[in-house]
């Protein structure tokens, strides 16, 4: 069963579980490695998933895929976007108009972006979040509000602070920027370009890479316990477990820099991340937050990750062609210092 198949089988049925597809056709069985343990290794692109949002649009209600309709508008939606990638109309000199017609294309700095990767064979999947039923996040408690806000009020005041200097050092831009890390669920969910993953196994481990940034879990499948809070990092503290054929990873200890939907994950907050081969293309990954702290309720997401292993998954030398950081602190030195240079000017 080749994932177009399943696709349309999932949206003919009106159900998102690929996984329930596989178990009622009885056919797959999930292959073992020499050592005896579920076989989830290979590559998998989520490139064909872009397009699909994570809460679900109000309309859609507790339907897991698109009607018709809906469907054909992400299509049209998919096809706008390779029109702007590929348009010859932008200039420097016409990047506000361009911007205007088109949207943004990211300033004046970036041209039409061709080299981006879009979906081809595009997802009628509703939304990735799966619980609740209605696929809308839960509302967050009245402490992550404060925090939320307290942070959106520090970024606005260091705005003000800089008065139009892009940045007076690298941390007055994104982890991303900085080629850090994009956190646990950025690192994996489908980006403008390389949302591949790729699964390697040995005995009592597994690693699970994401080609973005090239951020690379090793895992412990061998029982052993998570560590203590003091050990924190940008993609948390990971231990697995098999269920069957089912790989459980539990993920704690995330640095309050490394954000789960614009939160902060807590010293009860808990990731459970579920990796299952649905059928011999398709991997159904799943990710459950449960922090009481942050949200009212736990809350699911889940993607069924096609399986590409001739996928041309690169090294991502992000720090290595990150010139942006060099010419935003460059340039604004150089704006610091014709200002300085105008204003002693003014005082003559």
């Amino acid at each position: 069963m080749n994932t177009r198949t399943v696709i349309a089988v999932v949206a003919s049925a009106a159900l998102f579980s690929v996984t329930a597809v596989a178990q009622q056709s009885g056919t797959y069985k999930v292959p073992k490695t020499p050592w005896g343990e579920p076989d989830l290794q290979g590559t998998y692109n989520g490139n064909d998933l872009q397009g699909v949002p994570l809460q679900r649009a109000q309309t859609v209600g507790t339907r897991t895929v698109l009607n018709d309709d809906e469907f054909r508008q992400r299509v049209a939606q998919r096809d706008q976007n390779l029109a702007n990638d590929n348009s010859d109309e932008f200039t420097l000199e016409r990047a506000e108009e361009f911007e205007k017609r088109f949207g943004t294309v990211g300033g004046a700095v970036s041209p039409p972006p061709h080299w981006l990767e879009r979906a081809k064979n595009v997802s009628r999947i509703a939304s990735f979040l799966i619980d609740p039923p209605d696929g809308r996040m839960p509302a967050m408690t009245a402490a992550a509000q404060k925090a939320q806000q307290d942070r959106q009020q520090a970024a606005a005041a260091r705005r003000k602070q800089l008065n139009g200097i892009e940045a007076d050092w690298t941390t007055d831009r994104s982890n991303y920027d900085r080629c850090i890390s994009l956190g646990l669920q950025g690192s994996l969910t489908p980006k403008i370009y390389n949302s591949g993953n790729r699964i390697v196994q040995g005995p009592g481990w597994l690693a699970f890479q994401n080609e973005m940034i090239h951020e690379t879990r090793v895992i412990p499948t061998d029982g052993r316990q998570n560590v203590g809070a003091g050990f924190k990092s940008w993609m948390g503290n990971s231990v697995g477990r098999w269920e069957g054929d089912t790989l459980v990873v539990e993920t704690r200890n995330l640095s309050s820099q490394s954000l789960i939907q614009n939160a902060a994950l807590s010293d009860v907050g808990v990731i459970i991340e579920r990796f299952t081969l649905a059928d011999a293309n398709t991997l159904d990954y799943r990710m459950t937050v449960n922090d009481p702290k942050n949200w009212t309720a736990p809350w699911t997401m889940r993607m069924p990750i096609p399986r590409e292993d001739d996928y041309g998954f690169y090294e991502y030398a992000c720090h290595e062609g990150n010139y942006s950081m060099t010419n935003l602190l460059s340039g604004s030195r150089a704006e610091e210092k014709r200002r300085a240079e105008a204003a002693a000017r003014g005082n003559q």
